[in-house]
């Protein structure tokens, strides 16, 4: 049977499209925005898929021990680097820390750092409203959640949404081939079990154990668990703040992700570095990023103005006041950094 052409070019753009997401910038946006592109997100779909080897290769306590401590390792990647630094800026370090966390946030392969800011800095100006891409108030609760995620709409970098970013060369790069962090990540984990398995054979694991549940049932788990804030944090919870959109405050979410459960507050001030804004607020990203910055591989950690924390609003959105709309800081210079400024991008 002889292969179309064009869909034979078709076939190669979207193979090669799961490694270089420079195509994704050249794809057509004239797609409604709730298509799903089955072809591109098949790597999504395989990944789910792989957590069924869970049947075939067996469990042991040293293989579900380093799936549950990466969950949590790279939980305070996405929520204290992809969050709290790349997206909003609430703190400083040096270029090659910036990289470091770059990196690191790459292996929980929830895409580059400036897809992942420019995407979230898009949501907080526009939360819950008609163009936000996640709000489950606008689409439902399973497309906010992941449904977006597939949708060809949502996969292109929007480079003007983050310049402070894109004049970094290296990040340019991880984010371009996404792929390659995970990859090699999910590889050494790998090896990982393989050398155990050699070293300590007793601690019943091995290679493709390991590859298992310490990557792809430590992703997934990671995902969905990143995912709840964008659906269940603007549906279920507390709000003590009048934001202008449905925003709440979750003790179990902000449990499972360190602290993100604290989302009315954060939409509240999202220059903050700290989103548990009073001290039973449990914040472990909070407090990781304290830690770091003892050692000064980051520093100005931003502070949340007495002012704003005790301007406790608690009237509905849609009844707020012209001033308390005007206490909302959603300004694109705000959303970097709250101190009327926009912060450098690493070290100066």
């Amino acid at each position: 049977m002889t292969i179309q052409p064009s869909l034979a070019v078709r076939v190669v753009k979207t193979v090669v499209g799961w490694f270089d997401t420079s195509l994704n910038e050249q794809a057509t946006l004239a797609k409604q925005a709730k298509s799903v592109d089955w072809a591109r997100i098949v790597p999504f779909i395989v990944m789910h898929a792989m957590c069924l080897g869970v049947f075939i290769v067996g469990w042991s306590w040293v293989a579900v021990g380093v799936a549950a401590a990466l969950y949590f390792i790279r939980m305070f990647a996405v929520t204290g680097f992809y969050h709290r630094y790349f997206s909003h800026r609430t703190f400083r370090t040096s270029r090659f820390f910036q990289f470091v966390m770059a990196v690191w946030g790459g292996t929980c392969t929830q895409k580059g750092p400036l897809w992942w800011a420019a995407h979230h800095r898009h949501h907080h100006r526009h939360s819950d409203e008609p163009e936000d891409v996640h709000s489950p108030h606008q689409d439902g609760l399973w497309w906010s959640h992941m449904g977006w995620i597939t949708s060809p709409k949502n996969f292109p970098t929007n480079f003007k949404a983050v310049p402070d970013l894109a004049k970094f060369p290296e990040l340019v790069f991880l984010n371009r081939f996404d792929l390659i962090v995970p990859v090699l990540f999910a590889t050494s984990l790998f090896f990982l079990g393989m050398l155990l398995n050699y070293l300590a054979p007793s601690l019943g694991t091995s290679g493709s154990q390991m590859l298992i549940w310490g990557y792809f049932v430590s992703t997934v788990f990671l995902f969905h668990g990143t995912c709840t804030i964008n659906s269940l944090s603007h549906l279920f919870g507390n709000k003590r703040y009048a934001t202008k959109d449905d925003s709440r405050n979750n003790f179990l979410l902000a449990l499972i992700t360190l602290g993100e459960g604290w989302h009315n507050n954060h939409h509240r001030y999202p220059a903050a570095t700290r989103q548990g804004f009073y001290w039973w607020e449990l914040d472990i990203t909070y407090y990781g990023l304290k830690l770091l910055s003892w050692t000064r591989l980051i520093w100005d950690l931003a502070p949340v103005p007495l002012a704003v924390r005790e301007s406790r609003l608690i009237e509905e959105p849609k009844k707020a006041t012209k001033r308390q709309a005007q206490l909302q800081p959603m300004s694109a210079v705000d959303l970097v950094a709250g101190s009327g400024k926009i912060r450098s991008a690493a070290g100066a």
